[in-house]
């Protein structure tokens, strides 16, 4: 037993030689800690539009799946619906067929104006043909804005990306029918923030602007808390993080999030100063004149000032001394 108590002494001297942070007599004194709540929050994109089509038909052309990347007004889609060619052909008829009558029409006020210069027809007679000739001109310039009209829906079967971001969803396949307004893929865009939904419990300790600290598969990153809804829906609170450099890979991915949700008195001592030994942990005490090896339960790792501290649960109390390594090493 001996043998052992010289070990854990010498082992605490070398590790409090070790940190020079740790240099002299420190009271174990009652501190305000931030008390954490861990959450999960969802990776949302800030805009989630959906591109929809604006002519009914056959999808004839699907150029993106889930996942891609697209630009502001690329193409993602087309649509066909042939019934525009038909018509599109029925207004060139028509307008053929209008040529030929303008022709004649033409021809004749030609005709008639010469009749007149010799006296042989009337004024009359001429104005009734030119009326003729300026109505079917106007007949012509209907035919043609209908014609614009039908390839400008034509020309909507294109289906455009409404902002630049990533293809989140495509709900339709290759050689589908879609009517018109029906969603061809939704596109997640303007960067990405953490949703959180928090019960309610703790809403009230909630703040915009706390800082939060986020857990993934790269390591622990910080961010603040932007917005905090006032709308309960089945106990719990929804509100939004932002934070740097969010990856937008996956809309939807679960996240680690602790919220500060309160403070609570709690011992602290330097973790410079825990020794552990066989799954034990000790502190080295000033009591009653001498120094010596307390046992002791840790709890939460706190950085206070830039120096590590550690909870003690429990084997101190509140007025004990936690002496640095030269004092134990004299034991």
């Amino acid at each position: 037993m001996l043998r052992n108590s010289a070990a854990l002494l010498i082992a605490t001297l070398l590790l409090m030689a070790a940190n020079p942070s740790f240099a002299e007599d420190v009271a174990v004194v009652s501190t305000e800690v931030t008390e954490w709540k861990a959450v999960y929050g969802t990776v949302e994109a800030r805009d989630r539009i959906p591109a929809r089509a604006r002519l009914g038909g056959t999808l004839v052309e699907l150029s993106v799946t889930e996942g891609d990347l697209v630009i502001a007004g690329q193409a993602l889609a087309r649509i066909v619906d042939d019934k525009l060619d038909f018509q599109l052909d029925a207004l060139s008829a028509q307008r053929g067929a209008l040529d030929a009558r303008l022709a004649n029409a033409q021809a004749d006020l030609s005709r008639g104006e010469e009749l007149l210069k010799d006296g042989v027809t009337t004024t009359q007679r001429v104005d009734a043909l030119r009326t003729q000739v300026d109505v079917l001109r106007g007949e012509i310039a209907a035919l043609d804005a209908q014609a614009e009209v039908i390839r400008q829906q034509a020309s909507e079967g294109t289906v455009l990306a409404p902002v630049a971001g990533r293809v989140l969803e495509v709900p339709v396949t290759k050689g589908a029918v879609v009517m018109p307004g029906e969603v061809a893929a939704v596109i997640g865009g303007g960067g990405t923030f953490l949703r959180l939904s928090v019960p309610e419990r703790h809403a009230i300790a909630l703040n915009e602007g706390d800082a939060i600290r986020i857990s993934d598969a790269t390591g622990d990153h910080e961010g603040s808390l932007a917005r905090i809804y006032p709308l309960i829906e089945g106990g719990r609170v929804v509100a939004d993080v932002e934070i740097d450099g969010l990856p937008d890979r996956f809309v939807g991915a679960r996240m680690l999030v602790r919220l500060p949700v309160g403070e609570r008195a709690a011992l602290l001592v330097p973790k410079a100063s825990v020794l552990t030994r066989s799954g034990l942990d000790f502190v080295g005490l000033q009591t009653a004149g001498k120094v010596g090896l307390r046992s002791v339960v840790l709890g939460e790792l706190h950085l206070i000032d830039g120096v590590e501290m550690v909870e003690v649960i429990s084997g101190l109390s509140e007025g004990d001394v936690v002496v640095p390594a030269a004092e134990v090493s004299h034991d």
